[in-house]
């Protein structure tokens, strides 16, 4: 797979190339710390490769990533043709060979983690530029919504979360196609994007297609919408939770979460059981935490998973955590600790 022509500085980017190109200079002007030295994670399908011929000619170096997971025959001499074409842009190219290990997760989120580990060691402290169009994103929020999720979740992929930038969240997948065709580049067919085994394919293969037939038109663009006005809400509703103090010893005072409005607390209560250990924290877990603060009658304490320091000698790697009200305060106890809350 190379550029048949090779893109050049001054190339002729037109129409949808153009929009890519556009898209990845407006990237780069809004967050000036992502600088003049990036990486591109790199697949060799069209959105990848689209978004490698714009950040060569927007960015000073580029260097793209492309990761081999190994999981399908001739992965490795699709990952060379990858490094091949970025080479043709004008950018350098490494090959980054992963090991999926099955962790129960499913294939789709083990692939995920080890695309991430490696991508996160190779890029050296640069910046990593990812493919995810409108599509992805319209994907994402669909996923939320129907797995019940609250507006952290639904407010989508954001463009720059360092070291991650998301340069084309604002452009449709049918425009990376276009502009490859249009610039002359070679793209590759991942198999896995057409497996309906995957839950993601059939999203894009037979429910927003459903969506756009029966709602006429737009859902993609009204789903990305979406994520952006709930971008602008969850950050202030975050901001409001981050200025709740913990106490030195951890604990949070009742008589500062009884005043909140059940938005708020539920943030503050998130971060809080976060930052004890409880790395997910269930709609169930927060639901009941609130309770003790806005619906106290003496009850026990909540079993909320995870392992963490606690508060009775230090929780080891089986210890239970338990978040109670006790004396005006809710604390996170390991499963030895005991005694009523008042």
């Amino acid at each position: 797979m190379a550029a048949a022509d090779p893109v050049r500085p001054g190339g002729d980017w037109t129409g949808p190339a153009w929009a890519v190109r556009a898209a990845v200079r407006a990237f780069r002007r809004a967050h000036p710390e992502v600088g003049d030295d990036v990486c591109v994670a790199l697949s060799g399908g069209a959105d990848s490769l689209a978004l490698t011929a714009a950040a060569a000619v927007e960015f000073a170096v580029v260097t793209a990533l492309v990761v081999d997971h190994g999981l399908q025959e001739g992965s490795d001499a699709a990952a060379r043709d990858a490094a091949a074409a970025a080479r043709g842009l004008g950018a350098s190219a490494e090959v980054l060979v992963v090991v999926v290990d099955s962790d129960g997760s499913g294939p789709e989120a083990a692939a995920r983690t080890a695309r991430y580990t490696a991508l996160d060691t190779a890029r050296r402290g640069r910046p990593v530029l990812l493919a995810h169009t409108l599509d992805d994103q319209a994907e994402t929020v669909l996923l939320g919504l129907g797995r019940g999720s609250g507006a952290h979740s639904l407010r989508g992929m954001a463009a720059w979360d360092a070291p991650w930038g998301r340069p084309l969240l604002g452009v449709r997948a049918v425009d990376t196609r276009d502009a490859c065709r249009d610039l002359g580049l070679e793209v590759w067919n991942d198999p896995h994007n057409t497996d309906s085994s995957f839950t993601r394919v059939r999203l894009r293969h037979e429910v927003l297609p459903l969506l756009e037939d029966v709602l006429g038109g737009g859902v993609a663009e009204g789903l990305a919408r979406t994520a952006t006005l709930l971008g602008v809400d969850d950050d202030e509703l975050d901001r409001l939770a981050r200025a709740v103090p913990v106490g030195p010893d951890g604990a949070l005072e009742v008589s500062r979460l009884e005043p909140l409005p059940a938005a708020v607390l539920t943030r503050v209560l998130r971060h809080w059981l976060r930052d004890r250990g409880i790395t997910s924290p269930t709609y169930a877990h927060l639901t009941a935490v609130a309770a003790l603060v806005t619906d106290w009658r003496g009850q026990g304490g909540v079993a909320v998973g995870g392992t963490g320091p606690g508060d009775a000698g230090g929780a080891g790697p089986s210890a239970r955590l338990v978040a109670r009200r006790r004396r005006g305060k809710v604390v996170v106890e390991n499963d030895r600790a005991s005694g009523a809350g008042t």
